[in-house]
């Protein structure tokens, strides 16, 4: 594990694609808390949720860096460097409401 992030050049201002976790909601699945890719929009849900669709993201497609995003939380996590990072701008807005299964 490194003390920092290394992939700060991955990091992009984004559109979240949908108001929720995007397997979740074609599904019929819940989530605990959501997570915004922050190379490329696609909103997946955490690692306490049944599904962990943001670490399946991460394992697909490499983007490293997520962030906290239910709600907006602007903190970010690298899935590589296994590290907490502060984002360069402020939270992604959410454009709400989020839907809730729980």
């Amino acid at each position: 594990m490194a003390d920092y992030c290394t992939h700060g050049a991955s990091i992009r201002k984004v559109d979240p694609g949908t108001l929720g976790c995007e397997e979740c909601l074609k599904s019929g699945s819940w989530w605990v808390h959501l997570r915004l890719c922050r190379a490329c929009g696609h909103v997946g849900c955490c690692d306490d949720s049944p599904n962990r669709h943001a670490t399946a993201h991460f394992k697909a497609t490499g983007h490293p860096v997520i962030e906290g995003y239910d709600p907006p939380e602007g903190w970010g996590w690298c899935f590589v460097d296994e590290v907490f990072l502060e984002l360069p701008d402020a939270p992604t807005p959410h454009p709400g409401p989020i839907p809730r299964f729980i």
